[in-house]
């Protein structure tokens, strides 16, 4: 039986769900649920503090990306906090003021960074990745 990338993700929202609805009487006793934290930090990849979120109302948004092989993203920033799912390939983050370089493979996760600016790298291969954005409405993703 073929495994479907999306597998881990939807297993960690179910997870999600399932510790929403502890104490509700909606949730079966029978019910199991596998819960497997993916990511959980206060920090970018690179160790760098998370000071706060925007200050007005949340959006949160829920992008899947495909990005070519051989491709070299444009420098850019994020004004608010991320975090991104490799579902295939490997993709390589750069700082430009440090210089410091990581690489992600299929099944990682990574935190992005915050007004730091940065871009990413695929090798030979695709890369697909799921990002989750916690900002706020007028805010853009990346610039």
């Amino acid at each position: 039986m073929k495994t479907c990338p999306l597998t881990p993700l939807l297993a960690a929202l179910a997870a999600l769900a399932m510790t929403a609805l502890q104490g509700c009487d909606s949730a079966s006793p029978t019910m199991k649920v596998e819960r497997k934290i993916l990511l959980q930090t206060s920090t970018s990849w690179d160790s760098t503090p998370y000071d706060r979120y925007p200050d007005s109302a949340p959006e949160l948004s829920l992008l899947k990306l495909k990005i070519p092989a051989n491709t070299e993203l444009d420098w850019h920033t994020h004004a608010i906090p991320n975090a991104a799912y490799i579902l295939a390939g490997e993709l390589t983050v750069e700082s430009r003021d440090s210089g410091e370089i990581r690489r992600f493979k299929q099944g990682e996760a990574l935190a992005e960074m915050v007004n730091i600016t940065h871009r990413g790298k695929t090798g030979d291969k695709p890369v697909e990745l799921i990002v989750f954005y916690a900002g706020s409405q007028g805010i853009p993703l990346s610039e």
